[in-house]
Parts: structure tokens; C-alpha cells; sequence
């Protein structure tokens, strides 16, 4: 057990939880703000919505369905020339946020959408009849009554992020994964890789019960 644990660079674990941490909080911000844009014009848009418009929803169910639908390791591929232009370079943590955001806002958008969708479309029209405009009834209709939901779905996506940094890792982007790719299975050292899967475990654990108490706190029923 003394051997396993010397075994074990600490400082390098410490520094990958960092990095992780660090790729998850950002992109799940920026796929918050991204995926909830793309979410309410797609429902907005929608027909019979307020703003029913089939061009501009047409195009960006498009873009959603596209980058949802490709695979996350593609993706990074996809996106290095992209990246290189940005961040000016493929390695380390910031080069994987480019990547880490567009693979999950669409994902996100969808759940958006779904959320909204789910809302009793008399509470709408009651907000319509005592005359307030569209940008009342986004945000003090649409959202606070989908707030669970939307929480929910955030949850799910960060959850998912994690594990997108994970895969990130193994090629140059740092983290957890990257640690255990390198440290672990490179060098054949399996309960390296078993204690970055444990540290892994921790933070999905750790967004979930959080994610969980926001959800239970802000539904109404």
C-alpha cells in the first residue's frame, strides 16, 4: 500500500484535477449562455411560437443537429485549425474549450427546447392577454417556469463535459484524462489510471448532488 501511494505523483494529480475543473466550469458557462440562446430561438422560432420564423429555425436546428451529432473525439480533430487560429495552439486546456463548447451548447439547446416546450401554453397566453410583450413573457414566464428543467438539463451537460475533458486529455489537453493516458496506461501503471477514474467519479458526483439541490429547490410543485 506505502509503495502504491509513493507511486503516486500527487502534485501532477492535484494539477490535472485543477486543469479539469477549470475546462468544466468555463465551457459549462459558455454553454449555458450558448445553449440557452440557441434553445429559446428554436422554441421562439417554432411554428404556432412567438416569434414563428421556419428560415431561421430551419438553419439553426441545422447547426444543432450537425455538431450534436458528431462524435466528440471528431470534433477535436474537426476543430484544431479552428483552435490553432483562437488559442494558438492544440495542447493544453484552453485549446480544448473551442471544442468542449461547440460539442455540448447544441446538446444543450435541445434540452432548452424540450424544457420550454413542456411549459402550459395557457400560462403564455394569460401573460399575452394582460398585455406583457415578448421580452416579459421570456423572462418571467418561459424561463422561471422551466427553471427546474433547465437546471436539470444543465446538470446533465456538465456531467457529460467532464467526460469530454477526459477525452480531451488523451490527446494534449490536459486533466484528469490526460494524467491518466499518461501516467497510467502509457507507462503501465493501472492504479494510476484507477485513482484519475476515482477522482473523475468525485467531481461527477459532486455536480450531480448539486445539480440535484438547485432542481429541487427552484420546482415549484
Amino acid at each position: 500500500m506505502d509503495e502504491f501511494l509513493t507511486d503516486i505523483k500527487w502534485e501532477k494529480l492535484i494539477g490535472a484535477t485543477q486543469e479539469t475543473i477549470y475546462m468544466t466550469s468555463i465551457s459549462v458557462l459558455a454553454t449555458f449562455i450558448l445553449g440557452m440562446l440557441l434553445g429559446l430561438l428554436l422554441f421562439l422560432t417554432n411554428k404556432g411560437s412567438l416569434w414563428e420564423n421556419r428560415g431561421v429555425n430551419f438553419v439553426i436546428a441545422a447547426f444543432v443537429n450537425i455538431f450534436r451529432s458528431i462524435p466528440f473525439i471528431i470534433l477535436i480533430v474537426l476543430l484544431i485549425p479552428f483552435t490553432k487560429v483562437l488559442v494558438g495552439s492544440m495542447l493544453g486546456a484552453n485549446a480544448a474549450l473551442p471544442a468542449l463548447i461547440i460539442g455540448a451548447a447544441p446538446f444543450y439547446a435541445r434540452m432548452v427546447e424540450i424544457a420550454l416546450r413542456e411549459i402550459d401554453k395557457g400560462v403564455i397566453e394569460a401573460a399575452q392577454s394582460m398585455g406583457a410583450n415578448h421580452f416579459q413573457i421570456i423572462f418571467k414566464v418561459l424561463i422561471p417556469e422551466s427553471l427546474p428543467a433547465l437546471i436539470s438539463g444543465l446538470t446533465v451537460t456538465a456531467i457529460s463535459l467532464v467526460s469530454f475533458t477526459a477525452m480531451a486529455g488523451v490527446i494534449g489537453a490536459g486533466g484528469l484524462g490526460h494524467f491518466a493516458y499518461l501516467e497510467g496506461f502509457q507507462r503501465n501503471r493501472p492504479m494510476i489510471t484507477l485513482v484519475a477514474t476515482i477522482a473523475i467519479l468525485i467531481l461527477v458526483f459532486i455536480i450531480q448532488i448539486i445539480g440535484d439541490y438547485f432542481t429541487k429547490t427552484t420546482d415549484k410543485r
